[in-house]
């Protein structure tokens, strides 16, 4: 287990920076859940219990996005792979029987997402699972065309989010605007400008379900539009920051979010800023500084660091099975898809197949994300009915710390029914 020095990978798939598809508008503002979900940073382990599975190997499918020219994150491959290892040896397996992962690697480019499809499918897999990847379009009506249920964790295509068949396990963009509107009025901020790149009008999507989510909480929502590829968005920072918002943020690729942070730092550099995923990449954070964020409010799916047993159990299994793998990477992502679809598969009686995992995941409530800080997911398109493959409705957030990373977490958004 590594602990501190993120991860140095290129996130370039995880949501918020392909959200030129996403079509649904209007969404209904949730509340805020002010319970505590996260203790205070520690990086304490447990020893894992022996609870060897048995029986028939359960084949699922792992689509890992690596070796391409601008995305390849093999860190998702092994934190799943990591995860395996667990259930196998010291999960009592999946609804008892050992997971054999298949995995293929696409470059995020159609013609091997496609293949990776065509493959898994071939070798009969009883779901397809995927951290995140902007070949959703392709991969999506294959792997669902074959009767073969795909979760997600982060939906970001059409495809992902309205496609029957398929799960995603987090919030997605409206989780993040709930907590970034959330986090705002933590801080008692009442106006907030968020810079988004414009791509495929993002920014009128931003704007759109953006609106009714901080007019809920009394908070005014400028949205300032970066077009793609502007090798200097000072101009478009300046003419945000005139506006004199009391915060920021930024909805954007890696490279635009430490354009518009380093501008930011050179003309208001006190201004509080809402940090997504993206923008705590060591990507930014080495361009910007950990200085430039650290105090500020962060956003994650992942609860790292803190003393809660879920957290505890993800770090003891990265120790054991991924020594080398940072906990506060990309590896989180891949061992939360494996985990949470092997906690809702946990009540199939008999037979372990596709239809099988499938009706399970529709019939899960309130699982328990896999070091998701007490976040819970329901699969049955109850979370946000205007993409009814969206499973959470609450997503987590909490001061950055001198590591770039959110704790003291709190849970952002309408806390599921019981």
């Amino acid at each position: 287990m590594k602990l501190g020095g993120l991860t140095r990978h290129r996130r370039a798939v995880a949501g918020l920076s392909a959200l030129a598809v996403v079509s649904v508008v209007g969404l209904t503002a949730c509340g805020s859940d002010d319970s505590s979900s996260s203790s205070a940073p520690s990086a304490a382990t447990t020893s894992l219990p022996a609870d060897p599975a048995d029986g028939t190997p359960v084949k699922i499918g792992f689509i890992s996005a690596e070796g391409g020219a601008a995305v390849s994150l093999p860190e998702y491959r092994q934190g799943a792979e990591a995860a395996v290892e667990y259930v196998n040896e010291n999960g009592g397996g999946l609804a008892g029987h050992p997971v054999e992962l298949i995995v293929c690697k696409q470059q995020e480019e159609p013609t091997s997402a496609t293949k990776c499809a065509n493959e898994l499918v071939e070798q009969g897999v009883s779901a397809v699972l995927s951290p995140g990847t902007s070949m959703g379009q392709v991969i999506v009506p294959i792997v669902t065309g074959a009767k073969i249920p795909y979760v997600t964790l982060n939906a970001v295509s059409a495809a992902e989010l309205t496609s029957p068949g398929v799960s995603a396990l987090s919030a997605g963009l409206p989780g993040t605007l709930t907590a970034t509107a959330t986090g705002a009025k933590s801080e008692n901020l009442k106006k907030v400008t968020i810079f988004a790149s414009d791509g495929g009008g993002i920014g009128n999507v931003i704007r759109q379900m953006g609106d009714p989510i901080f007019q809920a909480m009394g908070i005014d929502l400028n949205v300032v539009p970066i077009p793609l590829g502007v090798p200097d968005p000072t101009p478009m920072v300046s003419a945000g920051l005139s506006e004199k918002p009391d915060g920021i943020s930024v909805v954007a690729d890696a490279a635009t979010c430490a354009a518009v942070l380093k501008s930011v730092q050179t003309q208001n550099p006190t201004i509080k800023k809402i940090l997504n995923p993206i923008c705590l990449d060591p990507n930014v954070t080495d361009v910007v500084g950990v200085d430039a964020v650290k105090g500020n409010i962060g956003i994650t799916a992942t609860d790292y660091l803190s003393d809660d047993p879920d957290s505890v159990l993800y770090r003891s299994v990265f120790e054991q099975y991924a020594p080398d793998l940072s906990i506060t990477g990309a590896g989180s992502s891949g061992y939360q898809v494996v985990l949470g679809v092997v906690r809702a598969a946990d009540g199939i009686q008999g037979g372990v197949n596709a239809a099988a995992i499938a009706d399970a995941l529709k019939a899960s409530k309130n699982v328990e994300m896999p070091a998701g800080g007490g976040v819970t997911f329901t699969c049955n398109g109850s979370a946000f009915p205007q993409m009814p493959t969206l499973c959470a409705s609450q997503t987590l957030y909490g001061t950055i710390n001198d590591q770039g990373v959110p704790v003291d977490l709190k849970a952002a958004g309408q806390k599921p029914a019981a």
